[in-house]
């Protein structure tokens, strides 16, 4: 049951609202999770904080007239559709770029703007949506990207802001997955130093949340092909993207066919897994 005793779902079927920082966000962090959650039948609604603008041009250049915002939102647009998403929002803020950067202080940038104000747009879509789940960021935003941390404050004010509460779940990696990758990887002699789940990220705290500290994996490992189609749709991002692309099936699968979420408020014993950890699926029950 939701906050006040209200149900997470009508029967079977839930609404579900993933809240992402930028258009391709969604590609590498939940769309397992959203092609499963649209094949079982729920709602999924996917809303943007920014346009992207800090990305990467794509390759061949942008048509004339055109921004990379209106790029990278029909690339949003063609992720959705082989998602089965069925609706994407967007919150009108900009790309604040990485940590440090001059562009955190620009007057638009998600990274100033008011947590209120730009709560008050996601709770509208909330409210529009008649939203049963809510899905934000961990507490920085998996690596530390500003636009990330600022998502997971809003996504928990829009929550106490909506009409109906939804039930909050919060993405994140599993870092303890992560680092046995790079440990093989490394000891196979492929892969770089350069990444390392354990060092410093963007905030300098270490990527995503130790497995104990997790409550759910979910496993999507029937919807690689929806994740990798995802992620195609957002190729003007190349530094990720092909480097995603690229992985042979076996190490895809590895890294992609499992998406963890936190719930805050969840506690109880493990259904075999270690720390509180559930293998399961919270979405719609």
């Amino acid at each position: 049951m939701g906050a006040g005793g209200t149900p997470w779902h009508d029967g079977r079927v839930s609404t579900i609202v993933f809240v992402h920082a930028h258009p391709d966000d969604e590609s590498s962090q939940t769309s397992g999770s959203m092609a499963r959650a649209v094949a079982e039948g729920h709602r999924v609604a996917v809303a943007y904080a920014t346009g992207g603008e800090h990305g990467e041009l794509p390759a061949q250049g942008l048509p004339e007239g055109e921004t990379l915002v209106d790029w990278r939102r029909r690339e949003a647009e063609a992720s959705a559709a082989v998602l089965g998403v069925q609706r994407v929002a967007w919150l009108g803020f900009a790309d604040s770029g990485m940590t440090g950067w001059a562009q955190n202080s620009a007057k638009e940038s998600l990274f100033v703007a008011d947590v209120d104000e730009v709560a008050r747009r996601l709770a509208a879509i909330f409210d529009e949506e008649g939203a049963d789940i809510a899905v934000g960021y961990d507490w920085h935003g998996g690596y530390g990207h500003p636009d990330h941390v600022k998502v997971h404050h809003v996504v928990r004010r829009a929550v106490d802001l909506a009409a109906r509460r939804p039930r909050l779940l919060e993405s994140t990696f599993n870092r303890d997955i992560m680092r046995s990758y790079f440990v093989a990887a490394r000891e196979a002699g492929v892969g770089s130093d350069d990444w390392n789940p354990d060092s410093p990220q963007d905030d300098g705290n270490p990527l995503g949340t130790p497995e104990a500290e997790i409550q759910w994996q979910v496993d999507v490992s029937e919807y690689l092909a929806q994740r990798r189609a995802s992620m195609e749709a957002h190729r003007s991002q190349a530094t990720d993207i092909e480097a995603f692309l690229a992985m042979p099936p076996e190490v895809f699968a590895g890294f992609f066919g499992r998406e963890h979420y936190l719930e805050p408020g969840l506690d109880g014993a493990a259904d075999g897994g270690s720390g509180s950890m559930r293998r399961g699926w919270p979405f719609g029950e």
